[in-house]
């Protein structure tokens, strides 16, 4: 069974996350995603609930057996992806999957899912001020961020790829205007 799917997607620090965890908090029937990912968990990450960490050999051996929806190295030697069957899980439990994804994944799964999907591009006032807010996390080197800065300005050059692309220069608009757009794609 295909049900619906919510596409969140964005560079890197433009708040896409933040816009997703205030739609999951405010509708039960939204669920998140997990994704599955070759890097190592930060501090705070719990596998199974922020992301299904695995190595790089597991990753590989699960494309082979054609089981993610979508996947990408989206930094050297680092995979993401989402499985088919969280999104079948997800729909088994009766509730809505919403991918909070990179913007390339978003691209493939709006392609397979396309009478199912709705896709928003989550975009940043400008580069300067996301470097600002990847610098202000203080989880990234200069270096990431140098990289995370560039890989930005070339994501932003997919926003027409979307369904709809919303500018978040203002974190409590955007998630006002993202949940207006959700909930008349879900009839809400």
């Amino acid at each position: 069974m295909i049900g619906k799917i919510i596409i969140i997607t964005a560079p890197s620090g433009a708040g896409k996350t933040s816009i997703t965890h205030y739609l999951l908090n405010k509708y039960p029937k939204l669920s998140f995603s997990i994704s599955a990912a070759t890097r190592p968990p930060r501090k705070e990450e719990k596998n199974g609930v922020d992301y299904y960490f695995m190595s790089v050999e597991e990753f590989k051996q699960k494309i082979k057996e054609d089981l993610f929806a979508e996947w990408e190295m989206v930094y050297e030697g680092k995979y993401y992806g989402t499985l088919k069957s969280e999104l079948q899980r997800i729909w088994n439990d009766g509730k809505i999957p919403m991918l909070d994804i990179d913007v390339k994944g978003a691209v493939h799964v709006q392609q397979q899912y396309q009478n199912s999907s709705l896709s928003l591009f989550i975009e940043p006032p400008s580069v300067e001020e996301l470097k600002k807010r990847l610098e202000s996390r203080g989880t990234e080197t200069p270096e990431t961020i140098s990289t995370r800065v560039s890989k930005a300005k070339y994501e932003m050059s997919f926003k027409t790829h979307f369904n709809h692309s919303i500018v978040n220069d203002d974190l409590e608009k955007a998630c006002a205007e993202t949940e207006h757009i959700i909930k008349t794609f879900l009839g809400w």
